[in-house]
């Protein structure tokens, strides 16, 4: 018996994985009609393969998360609402009129850009603060959720990243009109009263950085808004940014989120869409981290190829992201330039050789290495 016992040990020391293990966390959407039981085991067998945190969209209904949100920490995962912000479907507690408009007046809610989800509010309006403030907080309240994720929390990209160009048939070499946002009668007029320029008078506005500066802050103000109200409730807000933020997320979607009082940031650096190899998501993996000083943690969101051998010849980019040969590789790349974690984007992309490429990576030492002086 005590020559079982051990071997038991012994065989449990050989199984156990090593230490060092980086912070994983993942974006997942759901309930649909999956049972409780459907959904633990879901859970169980991510928090298994090494995920620590789960970022999950299930609309807007705080009993839906607090359903999740409990199934989730039953098996040791964090619980993040991920819900996104500024884009808005048809809701009787919108008004049509709060809709962002375009330089050409075109409103997103009616003519929205590239995609008919893209239905932007203005973030200069009162009443979009107010609903938003209203559909988060009772959420934040919730004891099964750990913090509140922003999505969406910006305007559409005037400019899109190069890999989208062919997909919408599109050349994207300046600011149009049709996708260069918010030119509402508010918006106009509160820019005139600040900077005294007419910006519908402006040939180019493309070239007036007073403009750029008014939108980053529109986006900033609402952030910092919802940071205090969820900080207030002794929850962490966090948000998907676009990368940079100044080589991509303030150029195409004006998004200065450096500036944002909110506890973690999650880069989407999603190389295929920008034509990039995994170097490059170390590039910006230590931009991000700069921008903020590494004062907040900065997690290094990966889009996952869902069909490898298919990859080639498939057309639609958001169909492309990392096979699992190139997996290990931009979590290395992500970690050694300084973030503090990775975000898969999502576990149902994942393929089993993607798994085993995960686990690789996941468990490695990334500090830098020390200099010592003989």
């Amino acid at each position: 018996m005590r020559k079982l016992f051990l071997l038991l040990i012994i065989a449990g020391l050989f199984s156990c994985k090593p230490g060092n293990k980086i912070k994983c966390y993942a974006w997942m959407s759901g309930p649909g009609e999956q049972t409780d039981k459907e959904i633990t085991s879901q859970f169980r067998d991510i928090k298994e393969k090494g995920i620590d945190v789960i970022l999950y969209s299930a609309g807007q209904d705080p009993a839906v998360y607090k359903r999740i949100g409990k199934l989730a920490k039953d098996v040791g995962l964090g619980f993040q609402a991920w819900i996104p912000t500024m884009v808005q479907g048809k809701n009787p507690k919108i008004d049509t009129l709060w809709y962002a408009i375009n330089r050409n007046g075109e409103s997103a809610w009616d003519k929205p850009a590239y995609v008919d989800y893209y239905k932007f509010l203005c973030p200069n309006r009162p009443e979009v603060y107010n609903f938003l403030e209203e559909m988060y907080a009772p959420i934040a309240d919730l004891p099964e959720v750990d913090a509140i994720h922003l999505d969406y929390i910006r305007f559409p990209d005037v400019i899109l990243a190069r890999g989208l160009w062919d997909k919408y048939g599109l050349v994207m070499d300046k600011e149009y009109p049709q996708f260069d946002y918010c030119y509402c009668d508010k918006c106009v007029a509160d820019f005139k009263e600040k900077s005294g320029i007419d910006i519908k008078s402006v040939e180019d506005p493309s070239q007036v950085e007073e403009w750029k500066q008014f939108r980053y802050d529109l986006i900033t103000s609402i952030v910092t808004r919802l940071a205090d109200m969820v900080h207030a409730k002794n929850k962490k807000i966090t948000a998907a940014v676009f990368p940079g933020p100044n080589s991509v997320a303030k150029k195409i979607v004006r998004q200065e989120w450096d500036k944002w009082p909110i506890d973690a940031f999650f880069p989407m650096n999603y190389n295929d869409f920008y034509l990039e190899d995994t170097k490059w998501i170390g590039e910006v993996s230590s931009e991000s981290v700069n921008a903020v000083d590494s004062l907040k943690p900065i997690i290094s969101g990966l889009f996952i190829c869902p069909s490898p051998d298919a990859k080639e010849k498939e057309k639609d980019p958001e169909n492309h992201g990392l096979l699992p040969e190139e997996l290990e590789a931009a979590i290395s790349e992500s970690m050694k330039n300084g973030a503090s974690g990775i975000c898969l984007f999502t576990p149902g992309r994942m393929t089993k050789e993607h798994w085993k490429a995960f686990e690789k990576a996941i468990y490695k030492d990334y500090s830098p290495v020390k200099e010592t002086v003989d």
